[in-house]
């Protein structure tokens, strides 16, 4: 369990993790990740007071939703939600079932190979809109000024994967990082504060390239950052500690009614466990 340090947040949401089962480790898949199952969470969740998480489908599988949707179940619709992939010409009643299993909105995967494609994202979120759903958009950071004008008429909630994914990290003072500033003043957009280690150049224990940058849009929208633990770490072995990555997300915060907002409060309204 979770130590008794007074700034450390009782209960946590995490924002964005995956389940695997060893279809994911297959010669054909382009990375290698750990079979994760329910019970391996259950245990991350006890050991690191998890109270509720959304479950993010991985790439690895395509449209078939199978896995992630068996481990919302499991866990139960009181405790996790979830973010499908499907095609953006999906019928509604499709995205109905989904939604009456938990799920709450799309992701967009646009580092590679990806099943939407950035000409079919403003016409996919409208339809998304009507139907109270949000897209999470997964991209390299540097191309932010390459796609603003269309993630600008974006209509649904936007959430951006870990702390916009620069790939390598970039300084505040760029134009990229200043275009996702100025993207995220719309108040309809969200970033995720999560994988550090996936674009850090730096390297552990501090990531210092990303988390200045994380540090900032904790500071700049502190109502719509969410932690999340993004495990079980995809393509990273041996896993980093969850605990430091927690510990150091928290000295991002400097106060406990920020870290209260990044670690669960701001999840519970973007997923609708609660009411803003």
């Amino acid at each position: 369990m979770l130590d008794n340090n007074k700034f450390l947040p009782p209960r946590l949401f995490d924002a964005h993790m995956h389940f695997y089962n060893t279809v994911a480790n297959t010669a054909t898949t382009p990375f290698k990740v750990p079979v994760a199952d329910v019970n391996s969470y259950q245990q991350k969740m006890a050991e690191l007071n998890i109270e509720k998480v959304a479950v993010v489908q991985s790439m690895l599988y395509g449209t078939d939703n199978s896995v992630m949707l068996h481990g919302v179940e499991a866990l139960g619709l009181k405790r996790a939600c979830a973010i499908a992939v499907t095609k953006a010409d999906a019928p509604k009643k499709l995205w109905q079932d989904l939604d009456n299993k938990g799920v709450r909105g799309l992701r967009a995967f646009m580092l590679f190979d990806p099943l939407l494609q950035w000409s079919e994202l403003v016409e996919l979120s409208k339809r998304l809109a009507d139907i109270g759903w949000q897209l999470h958009l997964q991209m390299d950071g540097r191309k932010l000024p390459q796609y603003r004008d269309i993630i600008s008429q974006i209509a649904c909630p936007l959430v951006i994967d870990h702390v916009g994914k620069f790939i390598p990290p970039v300084k505040v003072h760029s134009d990229e990082f200043q275009t996702l500033l100025r993207l995220l003043e719309n108040e309809n957009r969200w970033v995720k504060i999560s994988g550090f280690y996936e674009t850090s150049k730096t390297g552990a224990p501090d990531y210092e390239d990303v988390t200045v940058l994380a540090r900032t849009l904790v500071s700049h929208i502190p109502d719509r950052v969410v932690w999340a633990s993004n495990w079980p770490h995809p393509n990273l072995q041996p896993p980093p500690d969850d605990l430091a990555l927690i510990e150091l997300t928290m000295r991002l915060t400097d106060t406990p009614e920020a870290a209260e907002k990044l670690f669960y409060s701001n999840a519970m309204r973007l997923y609708g466990f609660s009411k803003p």
